[in-house]
């Protein structure tokens, strides 16, 4: 089953400046969400790894990238959570400059899973991220997290209206209900990891083919 590979992710390293990143070879995708939306624990619940991405009740904490292997060809990037207000404004500065170009010249990143509650979705960072991905031709995942706060007439509304709203900012992007808490929508984001990744088995090769 896809969810086993990445069972095996392992903190790789922190990265302040780009010159610190690992080569710019393989296939990464990157985490990003303001510091409220749940990024590490999303990323704690994809690989059943609990505490590999470090989660805190004080959001901003982890002003890093943070590199994580899950093999020698692929790798998970957690990128600073933004807009947090008790971030000093040099730091913000640092990474509204750096993300940018990491976006823009890293040829190995697959694609971005871009996190947000569900709800406070598409808050101005968010919408600036679905900007900087489109500039960069880089496709976009977004997880509309803590999806269990909400009961099912809402939470699809909001599903709906995210969907047409970043569509506006971004030509390939894609939206879903997600929640750590609840395990939900899990194998949504599996199937598109194993895209971006090269581990789709593509249809006529699961069945063996014509040929």
């Amino acid at each position: 089953m896809a969810e086993k590979f990445y069972r095996g992710a392992k903190y790789m390293l922190n990265a302040y400046q780009l010159d610190q990143v690992p080569l710019d070879q393989g296939r990464e995708v990157a985490f990003a969400g303001r510091s409220n939306a749940g990024k590490s624990s999303a990323i704690n619940t994809l690989t059943e790894i609990n505490g590999l991405a470090r989660t805190s009740k004080t959001p901003g904490r982890t002003q890093h990238m943070v590199f994580f292997e899950l093999d020698d060809e692929r790798r998970i990037v957690d990128l600073p959570g933004y807009g947090y207000a008790k971030v000093p404004r040099k730091q913000k500065e640092h990474w509204n400059a750096t993300l940018p170009v990491f976006l823009e010249t890293r040829h190995c990143l697959q694609g971005v899973v871009l996190l947000m509650d569900i709800r406070h979705p598409l808050k101005e960072l968010d919408e600036a991220m679905l900007i900087w991905c489109a500039n960069a031709e880089i496709d976009v995942h977004i997880l509309l997290t803590k999806s269990d706060k909400l009961k099912q007439s809402p939470a699809s509304k909001t599903l709906k209206q995210v969907r047409q709203e970043a569509g506006l900012l971004h030509p390939n992007v894609t939206v879903q209900l997600f929640s750590s808490l609840k395990r939900r929508g899990l194998s949504e984001v599996y199937a598109r990891l194993d895209q971006w990744y090269g581990l789709a088995v593509e249809p006529d090769t699961a069945a063996g083919g014509d040929n």
